[in-house]
C-alpha cells in the first residue's frame, strides 16, 4: 500500500519534470526550418542574374526562390505569378521569415518574387545586381511596387514533421 501511495506521488512529479525539460524545445523544429531557408537564401548572395536561370550559375527571381525552397524539399510553381496564386495571403504587417513577397516591376501585375528574411528585408535575384538583400519598404523602388505576400504551408508542415 505504501508503494502504491509513493507511486501516485512520484509519477505526477516525474511527468511535470519531463514536461518542464521538453517544453523549451517545443516549436524549435518550425523555427529551424524557416531559419534554414533563410540561411540558404542569404548564402547565395552575389550570384549573377540570368534570365530563366535556375542554378547557381545564374538565377532569375523565381528560379532563385525555387532553388532555395527545393533545397528544403518544398516544391513551388516555376513563375512568380504561379507562386502568387499559391499559398495563403499574408498582411505586410504579419510577415514571417520564409514568406514570399511579390512586386510589380513590369506594370503588368506580379512580375517579381523574393523571400522575406526578417527585419523588413527580403532576398531576391535582381536583374541589375544578382542575388541580394533589399528592404521591402524601400521608398525609391520596392516599396512602391509591393503587391503582397504569401505563406507557403510546407515551410511549417515539413518543419513539424521533422
Amino acid at each position: 500500500m505504501k508503494l502504491l501511495f509513493s507511486l501516485k506521488k512520484t509519477l505526477p512529479i516525474m511527468a511535470m519534470a519531463i514536461l518542464l525539460f521538453v517544453a523549451p524545445f517545443a516549436g524549435q523544429a518550425e523555427a529551424s526550418k524557416s531559419d534554414s531557408i533563410i540561411e540558404t537564401a542569404t548564402s547565395l548572395k552575389g550570384i549573377k542574374y540570368r534570365y530563366g536561370g535556375t542554378t547557381t550559375s545564374g538565377f532569375d527571381c523565381s528560379g532563385y526562390v525555387n532553388y532555395v525552397f527545393n533545397q528544403h524539399d518544398i516544391k513551388l510553381p516555376r513563375t512568380s505569378s504561379g507562386m502568387y496564386d499559391s499559398g495563403t495571403a499574408v498582411n505586410k504587417s504579419d510577415l514571417e521569415t520564409g514568406d514570399l513577397v511579390f512586386f510589380n516591376t513590369s506594370g503588368k501585375g506580379v512580375s517579381h518574387v523574393g523571400i522575406y528574411i526578417g527585419n523588413g528585408e527580403f532576398a531576391h535575384a535582381s536583374t541589375s545586381k544578382g542575388v541580394r538583400v533589399d528592404k521591402v519598404d524601400d521608398p525609391y523602388y520596392w516599396g512602391k511596387r509591393y503587391v503582397g505576400a504569401k505563406r507557403i504551408a510546407d515551410v511549417n508542415a515539413v518543419a513539424v514533421a521533422n
